[in-house]
């Protein structure tokens, strides 16, 4: 007789608090099939799931972290109870915990029926994995037919298990990883979206994405937000569950406005996507051929002048402190200080060598040979040819270096703190050091120019450009400076920040 036996993962969402519930189904003697369902509960309430004599006897394991009361305390509190085995369920306690997990129950039960019913339409040659996989997937989303049998049809994965094989395949970097399931969540979520509120019947099908569902994606990117602001009931269902075969870990998304870089980003790893499918025979689709992406827009890049850095490096923060306004040191503790300080040798670090943050916070003593810094920045690190910046190390970089050495327990250069803080640092920094003058930025949302001060959008990538920016005056020669940056010739990025001003237009001039 075919057994489904339930348990718990180990994975607990850190903002709901919630875990999923994985299921074995046991169809004949000596086959065990996994799968997960896609279904959360709080861990407290598993017990009410399952059989747990049969689960412990299969080797299922049970959470024990079960807080409930005896059926003798419970009687004598006064509470109508229903009983089973061990269990106590008290009528009385219905908290939106509980009421939450018996709707999750119904699902489990609901889910179970079906793939039992599933199986004995089935065929025995016909239950493997594949075929639990897709009884589960149609229970949660049926929008077709289907017989329990197994369908042969070329291209079976759905869109989301063909999105992980494409990370798999290509094993880009984890900032690039990141971003690519940014699309896939919204992929998903604009697919729940066409069912939930429209009650269209859509599901992603790589053979048949047209360039009216690319455009009709776009304008759901463009609206997410307001959207989701007219139909909060069904978003607040939308952002609590993704499909199944999304491998990621179910996070809380907070859905923004987006401005047209977001969105032609995400085109753009939308069309690669796709291409990767048709180069590698899996779709002869192609629904972004005559489709215009665009290309990101940004604004004048700003940076500090050379006079600026060395102003920080080499204020006391400690005495310009006592500077600040009383409204501003209300966010600037003096206390906060001395972390501020380090921070502060790691961002002129920073201007010094040019990195990202993301390889700044990789670097270790190992990357430093005879004074010049060498690593291999993880943005081009997926590249057959990756560049390989070779950056010499100036006297106040090496003492910034020695001076902590041996302090980070992970061995690095520095320090370090979260990106989040340490841009924050960086504000602080810069408003203590009078850095304070007014700069254009667009904004990202509207497009449009707004005047902001320096250190109110200060980050660590400004202390890129500031190292661009100061070794662009002196060599004037895109080739020496995009070496040490770890710029790719052409780059559209490092012509940004190579900004020519009027410095520059002056002294060639004079050279005429």
């Amino acid at each position: 007789m075919a057994t489904i036996l339930l348990s718990l993962s180990s994975k607990e969402d850190k903002i709901t608090h919630r875990s999923e519930v994985l299921l074995r189904f046991l169809p004949f003697h000596g086959m065990n099939l996994r799968s997960k369902t896609g279904i959360f509960i709080y861990p407290r309430h598993f017990r009410y799931f399952v059989n747990r004599t049969a689960s412990q006897k299969a080797g299922v394991i049970i959470p024990e972290n079960i807080t409930s009361i005896t059926q003798q305390e419970a009687e004598k509190r006064g509470y109508s109870i229903k009983t089973y085995g061990e269990i106590v369920i008290s009528d009385r306690i219905v908290t939106p915990e509980v009421e939450f997990d018996k709707q999750q129950k119904k699902i489990i039960d609901q889910l179970q029926t079906a793939i039992i019913e599933a199986f004995d339409a089935a065929s025995r040659e016909d239950i493997d994995a594949m075929w639990l996989d897709k009884i589960i997937s149609h229970f949660f989303h049926p929008t077709k037919q289907y017989s329990g049998k197994r369908a042969r049809a070329k291209g079976e994965k759905s869109i989301y298990d063909l999105a992980e094989e494409y990370l798999e395949k290509k094993r880009f970097s984890y900032d690039h990883t990141k971003a690519f399931k940014v699309l896939i969540r919204d992929l998903a979520r604009y697919e729940a979206f066409k069912n939930k509120v429209l009650h269209e019947r859509f599901k992603w099908n790589i053979h048949k994405i047209t360039r009216y569902d690319i455009d009709d994606f776009e304008h759901y990117l463009r609206n997410e937000k307001s959207l989701s602001e007219q139909y909060p009931k069904q978003f607040e269902a939308i952002l609590e569950k993704y499909p199944a075969e999304i491998n990621v870990v179910h996070i809380h998304t907070k859905l923004q406005d987006r401005g047209d870089n977001t969105i032609i980003k995400l085109k753009k790893k939308f069309k690669a996507f796709m291409q990767w499918l048709y180069d590698n025979q899996l779709t002869t689709n192609r629904p972004f051929d005559g489709v215009k992406i665009g290309v990101e827009k940004y604004g004048v890049p700003f940076y500090l002048w050379k006079e600026e850095r060395n102003i920080v490096a080499e204020a006391d923060l400690h005495e310009e402190w006592k500077m600040l306004s009383d409204e501003d040191k209300k966010a600037i503790t003096e206390k906060s200080l001395d972390s501020l300080s380090t921070q502060r040798d790691i961002f002129v670090f920073q201007c010094l060598v040019g990195c990202r943050v993301g390889d700044l916070e990789r670097l270790t003593s190992r990357n430093i040979t005879n004074g010049i810094l060498e690593y291999v920045p993880s943005k081009t690190m997926d590249e057959d040819a990756p560049v390989k910046p070779r950056i010499p190390l100036n006297k106040t970089a090496i003492s910034l270096v020695n001076k902590y050495k041996g302090t980070d327990e992970k061995g690095r250069l520095f320090p370090f703190i979260s990106p989040d803080k340490y841009n924050e640092a960086i504000r602080k920094i810069l408003l203590i050091c009078g850095i304070t003058r007014n700069v254009q930025v667009r904004n990202s949302t509207t497009g449009e120019t707004e005047i902001k001060r320096i250190c109110d959008v200060a980050s660590s990538h400004m202390a890129r450009r500031t190292f661009v920016g100061a070794a662009y005056k002196v060599v004037k020669d895109p080739n020496i400076v995009g070496k040490m940056s770890g710029h790719v010739e052409g780059s559209r990025a490092f012509n940004r920040y190579r900004q020519i001003d009027d410095d520059i237009l002056r002294e060639t001039i004079n050279e005429i």
